[in-house]
């Protein structure tokens, strides 16, 4: 296992760590841009050399979780303790803002529990991040079938699980600047129910890394937009599975109208 980056339950940006070649770009998006980007090509020459592994996965993602302290985010995290109270893989279930969360959580849950995503299909295209995931044996839905998507994720799933690794789902299904409670789905809670494993919840706020119009991964950079992710109390499935959904989607709800209140 990678080494931990985090220590404890929570951590907090302390103070501007913003650099000065940021504040040479003028408040604009393209510092930060150029630094994401050269994270993804550092990683993708080494998924090239076949020696991109989960510690190389983590300490990539690190690299990119200091981009954005460098680049003026304030991050906020805490519930990291109960993804270290749980033996074995989970389920992560998480609503979805940007593409921060997926490159921000390896840094923070591999070197406790190697994980792999869901993915949409359309993702492999991109050329640099394609190779990634696919290295990582991520689990790739089409979002256009939701039965077959239900099935593949449970059955790749599960194998995915048997092997150690978690899994990392967002059940809206696309990126969304407020979380909507109906357009969560329970495909985490079945999957867990299926392999025998709790689901983690999580919540998160990272509309700090706007989207795009013309290319949704490189958005405007809000640096007064607070980054905040919180990992919720393990959760056991018995029976349907219909009170564990609930008690997710409440605790992301209630976690989501928390994270409007801080200000920095």
């Amino acid at each position: 296992m990678s080494k931990e980056f985090f220590f404890g339950d929570k951590y907090q940006t302390n103070g501007d760590k913003r650099n000065i070649f940021d504040k040479l770009f003028l408040n604009t998006r393209w510092y930060f841009v150029y630094t994401y980007i050269k994270v993804v090509l550092q990683a993708r020459r080494l998924v090239g050399k076949g020696s991109f592994d989960m510690e190389e996965f983590s300490v990539s993602s690190y690299k990119t979780f200091q981009n954005i302290e460098n680049c003026g985010g304030r991050l906020f995290i805490d519930g990291m303790d109960n993804i270290r109270k749980t033996e074995g893989p989970v389920v992560f279930v998480s609503n979805h803002m940007s593409t921060l969360e997926t490159f921000v959580f390896p840094c923070i849950i591999v070197p406790i529990k190697k994980i792999t995503f869901v993915i949409k299909d359309n993702l492999l295209s991109i050329p640099a991040f394609g190779p990634i995931m696919s290295s990582l044996e991520a689990i790739i839905v089409s979002r256009k079938n939701s039965r077959q998507d239900l099935v593949k994720v449970i059955n790749q799933g599960k194998e995915t699980i048997l092997k150690g690794i978690s899994v990392v789902l967002f059940p809206e299904g696309t990126r969304r600047a407020e979380f909507e409670p109906g357009k969560f789905n329970s495909m985490g809670i079945k999957l867990a129910k299926e392999a025998g494993v709790p689901v983690i919840p999580v919540a998160i706020k990272t509309d700090f890394w706007g989207n795009g119009r013309l290319i949704k991964d490189i958005g405007p950079v809000r640096r007064k937009e607070p980054i905040c992710i919180s990992f919720g109390e393990p959760v056991y499935i018995s029976g349907n599975g219909k009170a564990e959904h609930k008690q997710v989607v409440d605790f992301i709800s209630q976690k989501t109208d928390e994270f409007k209140k801080i200000k920095i």
